[in-house]
């Protein structure tokens, strides 16, 4: 098929039954950091918060109404099923949706709730897909393909038409997220048929590039694994048709990690209050990433926000990663002399900066290790700070672009210290504002050996310390003076000592108990 006909495609597809024209809106705050004017297409704000119901109710449809008496069937775990589900509804029809017995509850129910029927298949898309064909055997039911198919290429198309309706003035680059392909090849396609000039750029996850890798290969390659942080768009290989539209039609494709990801996310939300999931954040990571390779300035950008059906439990995760994804906060490892005194001076040393996060725990008689979180008030401050530290005479490591310690190391700093045999734990409560753990600190000024701390910013109106602390028994009276005086100062405390969990995962034991 050419690009003339699937141009006509587009115009003539039938999205509009069930999708909304959704708004492209100026991201004020982003732009304004960036120095160029950042467009948010806000596809999230479909009635399923993605993208894919434009290609899944296009191709549906055209079927005729025996094909639709004899039902379709998708097999997806994500937004595809959900705008198939939807679609089935509005053209009376039956829908079934083959699932991994892998998925979350919270997609299960949202397929469900819009009438489709879901069947648990295996752990894994190949299970499904044989599923699938089984099913299609027995019930002859057709089947809706979520992204190599001309007429769900066309309604995903459709943005690029909205896009350019909406925007019809001077307009620099689109950037789209590339899964399977659909929705980058229906973007491309029609955007240069009627606007050549402007960039079509797509965007891929760093370990989910088939599409970069195929059309460097010069066919469809499949990957052997793929990264599942941003699911939507996990595909190991790309459709044929796609393929061929995406390699004559797009411009560019940018690669983003992680972190970029998750940034961009928290992007999305301080402009919009809106939390778009990771697939739906990849284009404006990318945006974020070609702009400053580039050194763009002035420049009309569009990102496609495609979706926002996030599960509540990873933005936890989220947020960990989006701050050192904007170089906003650096993790760095300090080395610090084991004696009573270093651990206040290593604090002293970051002054007023704002500390996200410090973990230490005994380990050594002699060198203490702290875990250390800086929130960065520009690229340079990190420099600054590394500087600061050397000078004061403490070792580092900057680990802010070290995986292993952004995944597990910050959340592991503890264990077991056989050589602390008067310790006792406290947590401890204060009003959170930039150098209030410095003030903490000062505030303790005990002559006790600090054997364990641990802290992270929270963005609440109070920050949470945990302390280990050595007390000898000749200095009991003392410690319980210490206790008095930092209560009456405003930090109420609760203590620990007696804790099941210390006892078993930080506490001295003889291996007895």
């Amino acid at each position: 098929m050419g690009m003339n006909d699937y141009l006509k495609k587009i115009l003539l597809s039938r999205v509009y039954d069930v999708a909304s024209e959704t708004p492209l809106e100026k991201a004020e705050t982003l732009s304004k950091r960036l120095d160029n004017t950042v467009l948010l297409k806000r596809e999230d704000t479909q009635p399923v918060f993605s993208f894919k119901l434009r290609g899944a109710y296009n191709k549906m449809a055209q079927l005729s109404r025996e094909e639709l008496n004899r039902g379709v069937i998708a097999a997806s775990a994500g937004n595809h099923a959900q705008g198939v589900a939807l679609s089935a509804r509005h053209l009376g029809c039956k829908a079934t949706i083959v699932m991994p017995e892998t998925s979350p509850a919270i997609k299960i129910h949202a397929v469900e709730r819009l009438g489709g029927k879901v069947v648990l298949s295996g752990e894994s898309f190949s299970d499904c897909a044989q599923k699938t064909r089984e099913l299609i055997e027995e019930t002859g039911a057709v089947f809706i393909p979520p992204f190599d198919d001309e007429d769900v290429i066309a309604g995903q198309g459709t943005i690029a038409m909205e896009i350019l309706r909406q925007k019809p003035g001077r307009l620099d680059a689109v950037f789209v997220p590339i899964g399977g392909g659909g929705l980058a090849a229906g973007v491309s396609v029609y955007i240069k048929q009627l606007r050549p000039e402007v960039k079509v750029i797509g965007v891929e996850p760093v370990d989910s590039d088939d599409m970069r890798r195929s059309i460097a290969a010069g066919r469809p390659v499949e990957m052997r694994e793929v990264g599942l942080f941003a699911d939507g768009v996990a595909v190991k290989l790309v459709g044929q048709k796609t393929f061929e539209l995406c390699r004559d039609c797009l411009d560019d494709i940018v690669l983003v990690d992680t972190d970029a990801i998750c940034s961009a996310i928290q992007d999305i939300f301080e402009d919009t209050r809106a939390v778009a999931e990771p697939a739906g954040a990849l284009s404006l990571a990318g945006l974020k990433a070609y702009a400053k390779e580039h050194n763009l300035h002035g420049a009309r950008l569009v990102a496609i926000v495609s979706g926002a059906n996030m599960n509540f439990d990873r933005l936890g995760y989220v947020t960990d990663r989006a701050a050192i994804g904007s170089a906003s906060e650096a993790l760095i490892a300090v080395d610090i002399p084991e004696k009573i005194g270093s651990f206040r001076s290593l604090i002293h040393c970051i002054g007023k900066r704002n500390i996200t996060e410090v973990c230490t725990r005994f380990s050594d008689p002699v060198h203490g290790h702290v875990l250390l979180g800086l929130s960065l008030g520009s690229a340079d401050a990190k420099e600054t700070v590394l500087d600061d530290l050397r000078k004061a005479g403490f070792g580092i490591l900057d680990l802010s672009n070290n995986e292993l310690a952004k995944l597990h190391i910050r959340h592991l700093v503890g264990g077991n210290a056989p050589n602390i045999k008067n310790e006792k734990l406290y947590r401890f409560v204060f009003p959170e504002h930039p150098g209030a753990l410095l003030n903490f600190i000062d505030a303790m000024h005990m002559d006790f050996n600090i054997t364990l701390f641990q802290y992270r910013y929270h963005g609440a109106d109070f920050g949470r310390v945990l302390v280990g602390i050595d007390v000898p028994e000749d200095k009991e009276d003392k410690f319980q003076a210490f206790l008095e005086r930092v209560h009456l100062m405003g930090y109420p405390y609760v203590n620990e000592t007696d804790n099941e969990a210390y006892r078993i995962f930080l506490g001295w034991h003889d291996g007895n108990k």
